[in-house]
């Protein structure tokens, strides 16, 4: 059997760019696309922390070290440049690889730099 497990996630990443007219998708720089491990065309989750929008679309490439979050298409009415979101991945993993995956945590700051990266949650107070 299989389950579903967070792969990764870009946590708090700044809209850079919203373009209407567009391929549908979600262009990611490079750089941080390598350090999540995901990949050109991977189906990837954004949540909204702004306005609580949820939605899906897939990676495209932007160029490596620009800092760019461009929504395209649809995506693009789900967000306002400068709004904060999470990018997500989601994996199958089967019982032996579950008990060992640890999910790649990038945490960004408002220009889409890396703070600290990560591979587990701290346990949340009560």
């Amino acid at each position: 059997m299989f389950s579903t497990f967070l792969k990764c996630k870009l946590h708090m990443a700044t809209v850079t760019q919203a373009e209407l007219w567009y391929d549908g998708s979600c262009a990611i720089d490079r750089d941080l696309l390598d350090l999540a491990g995901l990949r050109e065309c991977e189906r990837i989750d954004i949540y909204n922390v702004n306005n609580g929008e949820r939605f899906t679309t897939y990676v495209i490439l932007a160029e490596a070290g620009s800092g760019t979050i461009c929504m395209n298409g649809a995506a693009a009415r789900k967000v306002q440049p400068g709004d904060r979101i999470i990018i997500a991945a989601y994996g199958s993993y089967d019982e032996a690889e579950s008990k060992t995956h640890k999910p790649a945590l990038i945490y960004l700051d408002e220009k889409n730099r890396v703070e600290r990266t990560a591979n587990a949650f701290k346990v949340q107070a009560a």
